[in-house]
């Protein structure tokens, strides 16, 4: 039996599980399985030895283990620069980041083109710097919006890469071709909310990326459309990271297109289950 998981704590929310084991009977591999395993921070390292011990090809980690562990694997030179990693392979104890990949190619699927496009970035935090290091690789002119200013400018340094860190009210100053929002601002339980100011105007026919999958449209979401933008959720981006370790692991393409039928089934289900609730 070939067996992956994730893990993380708390990781009952994972829907990682859904999205790799239809992959898996879509393509008739019923030899290999996906689960989710709780693992609390201060058992992380002997979590993964045992991992290892009995057989796993590999792993996905979520918070808040994605920095701890680093120092158990080789971290590749995309992991080291986003400072986290969300996949393992046993096999060489490569550990690496598919957030940005994700990211990226689910920006492709949509048709945005980034190259000399001048992008606001929403937060900081672990997200925005895959962000960053994705957009800015693509050629991106990277503008980074903040609470605090001293973090987004050590996330720029950090990265070694060009960008500048402004208040919203100076980053729509200039044309924006691409908002993205990485804070988790608008996710349960407080989906009401918005990461954008309420004394600044957005703009007019923004393309928002809003890294927020659950709910299926964010109230940000919904200012931009209110303002005659296109909105676009995470649930590609969390499809496409999910493709990226299948990748690693199998050696064989994920079906996309089921992980995503696969994810979106099980969003609805939960989005009915709060609405019911």
């Amino acid at each position: 039996m070939h067996r992956v998981g994730v893990i993380g704590w708390p990781i009952e929310h994972s829907l990682s599980p859904v999205m790799h084991n239809a992959a898996f009977r879509a393509l008739g591999m019923t030899d290999w399985s996906y689960e989710r395993f709780a693992i609390p921070p201060d058992i992380v390292r002997l979590s993964l030895r045992e991992f290892r011990q009995h057989g796993f090809i590999g792993l996905n980690v979520t918070v808040p283990h994605k920095q701890t562990v680093m120092p158990f694997v080789k971290s590749d030179a995309v992991a080291k620069a986003i400072g986290a990693v969300n996949t393992i392979d046993f096999r060489t104890n490569v550990g690496t980041n598919t957030d940005c990949d994700g990211f990226m190619e689910d920006l492709a699927a949509h048709g945005v083109s980034l190259r000399g496009r001048r992008v606001v970035v929403l937060g900081a935090g672990g997200a925005a710097r895959a962000a960053v290091y994705g957009l800015s690789r693509a050629g991106a002119r990277v503008v980074i919006v903040n609470r605090t200013t001293e973090t987004a400018e050590r996330l720029l340094t950090s990265l070694q890469v060009e960008g500048s860190v402004l208040s919203a009210r100076d980053a729509v100053r200039e044309p924006v071709d691409l908002l993205v929002n990485c804070t988790s601002v608008g996710m349960d339980p407080a989906r009401d909310a918005s990461p954008w100011p309420e004394d600044v105007e957005l703009p007019e026919g923004l393309v928002l990326y809003d890294m927020i999958y659950r709910p299926s449209t964010t109230r940000l979401m919904a200012q931009v459309r209110a303002r005659a933008g296109h909105a676009i959720n995470g649930m590609g981006m969390l499809v496409r990271q999910g493709a990226a370790a299948f990748r690693i692991w199998t050696g064989l393409e994920a079906p996309v297109a089921v992980m995503m039928d696969a994810l979106r089934d099980a969003l609805y289900q939960r989005e009915a289950e709060v609405t019911d609730g």
